[in-house]
This record gives C-alpha cells, sequence and structure tokens, in this order.
C-alpha cells in the first residue's frame, strides 16, 4: 500500500498575498507616524520640545493643556465650539440637501436629468479652492461676509454629497417598493420620509461623515470669508498660533497639544457612528 500523502499548498499565491498586506501596513505606518508624532510631542515642556529625543515622552502635558485653556481667556475652546458648530450643522443641512437630491435624481425621470448629473459630476472633480474666491465675492455681494453664516452656506451644498446619495438610492431603494407605497395611497414625500429615507440611511451616514471631516479641517473658507477671530473654526486660530509663533517659541506646545485636541472629535465621531452602518437593510422587502 502506498502511503498517502497530505497536498502541499501552493507557496506562490501565499507569497503575492503578502505585497499588499505590506503595502498597507506601510501606508498605516505613514499615515499615523505624523498622529504618533504630535502625540508624543505634546507631552512636552517647551525646553523639552527641542532638547529631547522626538519619540521621547515629556512630563509637561497638563500643564499645556493647562496654559491653552488659559490662552486668551479660553479662546482655543471658543474655536473648538465653532468648528462643532461649522461641522455639526453643516453636515446636517448638506445630508439633508443630499438625500433629497440623490433620491429625486434616482427614482425620478424628467427632462434634463442625465444633464444635471453630469454637471454634478463636474462639481466632484472641480477643486474647492476653485469655488473659494467665487463664494467670497458672492457674500460680499450680499453683505455677508465675516459671519457664521459665511462658512455655512458655502458648505450646505456638496456636489459629492448628491453623488454618493444618488448612487445609493438607486441602489438601496428598490422601485417595487415605491410603486407599493403609491399604491397604498401614500403622498411621495411620506414615501421618501418613511420608507425611502430609511433605507438610504447607512449612506446618509457616510454623506455626514465626509462631510463633517471635510468641515471640520476646511481651512481655506473660513480664512477667507472671515476677519473676526472670535469666529474662527479651530484649524485657523492654530494657525495664527502659528504664526506668532515664529516670534513667541513658547506658543508651539500650544499648537501641537491644540492640534491633538482637535482630533479627539473626528475619533469620538468614528466611533459613535459606526453603529449605524449595517448591511442588509432590504433583506425581506421585496421578493428576488
Amino acid at each position: 500500500m502506498s502511503t498517502p500523502h497530505l497536498a502541499s499548498t501552493p507557496a506562490g499565491p501565499r507569497r503575492f498575498a503578502l505585497v499588499p498586506t505590506a503595502a498597507l501596513l506601510l501606508g498605516a505606518l505613514y499615515c499615523l507616524l505624523p498622529v504618533a508624532w504630535v502625540l508624543v510631542a505634546s507631552t512636552k515642556s517647551g525646553s523639552e520640545l527641542f532638547s529631547t529625543f522626538t519619540f521621547l515622552p515629556g512630563t509637561g502635558f497638563r500643564r499645556n493643556v493647562a496654559d491653552l485653556s488659559a490662552y486668551r481667556d479660553g479662546v482655543y475652546w471658543k474655536w473648538m465650539a465653532n468648528s462643532a458648530f461649522y461641522a455639526g450643522a453643516g453636515a446636517l443641512l448638506s445630508t439633508a440637501v443630499s438625500a433629497v437630491s440623490g433620491y429625486a435624481l434616482a427614482v425620478y425621470r424628467f427632462r434634463g436629468q442625465e444633464s444635471i448629473f453630469n454637471i454634478l459630476l463636474a462639481g466632484v472633480l472641480m477643486p474647492p479652492v476653485i469655488l473659494a474666491v467665487p463664494q467670497y465675492l458672492l457674500l460680499a455681494e450680499a453683505d455677508l461676509t465675516d459671519s457664521y453664516l459665511s462658512v455655512l452656506l458655502s458648505v450646505i451644498l456638496s456636489p459629492y454629497g448628491v453623488y454618493l446619495a444618488r448612487i445609493y438610492a438607486a441602489s438601496a431603494v428598490p422601485g417595487d417598493v415605491i410603486e407599493a407605497g403609491r399604491v397604498d395611497g401614500g403622498s411621495e414625500w411620506r414615501i421618501f420620509r418613511t420608507i425611502a429615507l430609511p433605507m438610504m440611511l447607512p449612506g446618509l451616514v457616510t454623506v455626514f461623515l465626509f462631510q463633517f471631516v471635510a468641515i471640520w479641517n476646511n481651512f481655506l473658507l473660513p480664512y477667507i470669508m472671515l476677519g473676526d477671530d472670535e469666529k474662527f473654526p479651530v484649524t485657523l486660530g492654530l494657525y495664527t498660533l502659528l504664526q506668532q509663533g515664529s516670534t513667541t517659541p513658547a506658543l508651539y506646545t500650544l499648537v501641537i497639544t491644540g492640534a491633538l485636541l482637535a482630533i479627539v472629535p473626528l475619533i469620538a465621531l468614528f466611533l459613535v457612528i459606526q453603529r449605524f452602518w449595517s448591511l442588509d437593510l432590504l433583506s425581506g422587502a421585496v421578493k428576488s
């Protein structure tokens, strides 16, 4: 009798599978290295920042937070509140506009539908920096510059958000369900609100997240629109601190600590809203 032997697993596919894994690890390291530097540098005092090893933790984190909170009677926390207002209200309004617009483009058929969608695609490809100056000139004509509205009105309409909502509505909202709602006598608004909107929720959460992060990290638009530093978001406020640091090096530690604290809300947002991403929402909605 011949002795059975186990088939050997080919080493080629396994070796090639290590290549994308290594590439992903290198990419993660490249992205996380600056965050690690900020985390360590925020623990150092002004003297330790320039005299100790880069990734050696310091002893001044509590003092840095206290100095940052005391700077100009706590203006940093005013900047953080402004950022939360701009990003929260702007992302909510933008998501609402994207939901209605994307649903309309996906469900209804009307003349010029594809032309409108192609214009949206052009807006997705256009860098926001190109629109910043025209937006400023338009709002200046309406005497709305240097106000909270000047930032909010500029971020409500997001071509990328409308694009995502349209794609998601087309795939997540079955036409049979819409027709069933119409047969039951539901108005178009009620069908959208009670049937389509829950089905679109995971996609809209993604739109909200993208918009929140984009508005929170936005620098150029507030830089152009705002002149009163009491209305600055945290990105612009930290920039002014960094500019002053060239003459007052002690402010560098405040900038680094402020940058670390500024990413905490984004991390918390990711952890909170990830539960809204769920699969198989349409299971049982229609028969295939």
